[in-house]
């Protein structure tokens, strides 16, 4: 099991943060634009763990040099089923620099969207104090 499954699993956001290249960039599946950075990355994994609820994931499948991961889960937003997956990519130094997450079906990502926005300016506020 990776680190940081773990660190998710058990809720370290610490943990989480420090496994997340200083240069990583953050695509959502909601959002036009990556974001890059390590701050605002943190800030908006932090929100997803206030925003999901029955949090699961459900399969690891990870290359053969280690550095690629797919994480896939399983979650509920506002009583909608999310199924999604986090694509984690690792740098030289074993931390994550590129994260990418994919949900499905439309109407889960629309109410992770929906959930996320509203959590937004808490997330912006996080990244700059962060």
């Amino acid at each position: 099991m990776s680190a940081f499954r773990k660190a998710v699993e058990s809720g370290d956001h610490d943990g989480i943060e420090a496994l997340l290249a200083e240069n990583v960039v953050f695509t959502s599946p909601v959002a036009f634009k990556p974001y890059p950075g390590r701050a605002i990355t943190a800030a908006i994994l932090r929100a997803v763990v206030r925003t999901f609820e029955d949090f699961r994931y459900v399969r690891e499948i990870v290359s053969a040099d280690g550095r690629d991961q797919a994480l896939v889960f399983k979650a509920t937003v506002n009583g909608l089923e999310v199924n999604g997956c986090d694509f984690l990519h690792f740098d030289d130094d074993g931390l994550i620099d590129d994260f990418t997450v994919m949900v499905r079906p439309l109407s889960g990502a629309n109410a992770l969207s929906e959930a996320m926005g509203a959590q937004f300016d808490r997330i912006r506020e996080e990244a700059a104090a962060g």
